[in-house]
């Protein structure tokens, strides 16, 4: 089955929230530590919006299975141009490559929002993001080691980037 893409409407917040609340105790995804709830992610979900900076939702048939975000980057105009990309899958549908068809899908559209530099922020230890990303001929730009903790595990994060 093919995969649906869907600008994220705010009765889909729960299904987005519990989607990324089964990363968090994997220590993978996230550096949120503890799961957060549909009223903590209300402010971030309005930031969003389909002319500039779109949440979409994945569909497999009438099954919400994941969600893509493009935000911005750092918050001052100068920046405009750079997009922060989030990808999240849910974890009964991973291993059937909708990571690869949702970056295939951001990939089709990234220029509509006047985009022209895209960035992923990826924990060192999260292989196969990196893997996924690198596929897509995105290069690290960045090394920050050992700025994050999670449960007294120092972690690294990589800024993957790629130039549209």
């Amino acid at each position: 089955m093919k995969p649906s893409f869907f600008i994220a409407q705010e009765t889909d917040l729960p299904e987005i929230v519990r989607i990324y609340n089964q990363t968090v105790y994997t220590r993978q995804s996230t550096a949120d530590l503890e799961p957060v709830s549909v009223d903590d992610r209300r402010e971030w979900f309005f930031q969003h919006n389909e002319d500039r900076r779109p949440l979409w939702i994945i569909k497999l048939g009438d099954n919400i299975v994941g969600w893509i975000s493009l935000t911005d980057f750092y918050g001052r105009i100068a920046y405009s141009k750079t997009a922060e990309v989030s990808i999240y899958i849910d974890e009964n549908y991973r291993g059937r490559q909708l990571g690869v068809k949702a970056l295939d899908f951001v990939e089709s559209c990234v220029k509509d929002f006047n985009i022209e530099t895209v960035l992923a922020f990826i924990f060192g230890h999260n292989l196969p993001s990196i893997s996924l990303f690198k596929k897509f001929g995105y290069v690290s730009w960045a090394h920050l080691p050992e700025v994050a903790e999670m449960d007294g595990i120092k972690r690294d994060l990589v800024i993957l980037g790629k130039k549209y």
